[in-house]
């Protein structure tokens, strides 16, 4: 039986990654790291904790779905005591991800910004598109519930990164999240990514390839959070055996 440990539990993914444990087969929930307190009951014999070494220790593998300084924490702690680590928080920042890059070098990571198959499919398909689709404008649009922070999302932006990579750019120099006044033309190579809040919208994500006469988009529809906390537990149950090293959602998926 593998025991997981959740950091993140009090937020919306966290908690359902609680409950889809509960019906998992060969794996079980050990431990629950928290700040301050979890703000619902948990079966007793799991071990609540603020201290990190005593969290990882009671648990053969970490789930997160947190906030980037947690996460944080979370990365220095494992670098101390290492376990194989899921990673679905986003918005994280250059450190933040180069810490991820040093924690993969001592125990095996696996970092997605979206759990779910369909998004892994539609990567790789936006990577084919962008390549065969040469001249075409690309655009990409996500829309999100109203309390989400960061914008545009951690999938738009691994999209983007699939689109330059299939066009031989790089994001950072191409990509643009905003037009405003008398700005120009469309430039050929830029890549938009636009973000939309509103609503309890769980997640939609379309990537768009425009061209005089035609254009194809490409969506994906979240109707449920649970698609994020059951594909966490399947990469879960995946990594838990695997060598050091920084994974995907698609090596997961053999995408």
């Amino acid at each position: 039986m593998t025991r997981v440990g959740v950091f993140g539990a009090n937020g919306r993914v966290g908690k359902l990654i609680l409950d889809d444990l509960k019906e998992t087969e060969d794996i079980s929930l050990s431990s629950v790291f928290v700040r301050n307190s979890l703000d619902f009951s948990i079966d007793p014999s799991v071990l609540v904790t603020s201290d990190m070494k005593a969290f990882l220790n009671a648990c053969d593998i970490v789930i997160d779905f947190s906030l980037p300084n947690a996460c944080e924490a979370l990365l220095e702690g494992a670098m101390k005591t290492p376990k194989p680590l899921v990673i679905g928080t986003t918005g994280l920042n250059t450190h933040q991800l180069n810490l991820l890059k040093q924690s993969s070098e001592l125990m095996p990571v696996l970092y997605a910004t979206n759990m779910s198959l369909g998004v892994a499919l539609l990567n790789k398909l936006v990577y084919q598109a962008a390549a065969a689709l040469d001249g075409f404008n690309i655009e990409i649009v996500e829309m999100h519930h109203k309390h989400k922070k960061d914008a545009p999302s951690g999938t738009a932006l691994t999209l983007g990164e699939s689109a330059a990579h299939g066009r031989g750019l790089n994001l950072d120099k191409v990509r643009i999240s905003g037009r405003d006044g008398n700005i120009g033309e469309r430039s050929e190579d830029e890549i938009a990514v636009m973000a939309l809040r509103g609503g309890d919208i769980v997640g939609r994500h379309t990537v768009g390839f425009y061209n005089d006469g035609e254009f194809i988009e490409l969506n994906h529809t979240a109707t449920s959070r649970n698609t994020f906390s059951k594909g966490a537990i399947r990469a879960a149950s995946w990594l838990v055996d695997k060598n050091s090293g920084l994974y995907t959602i698609s090596d997961c998926l053999e995408l």
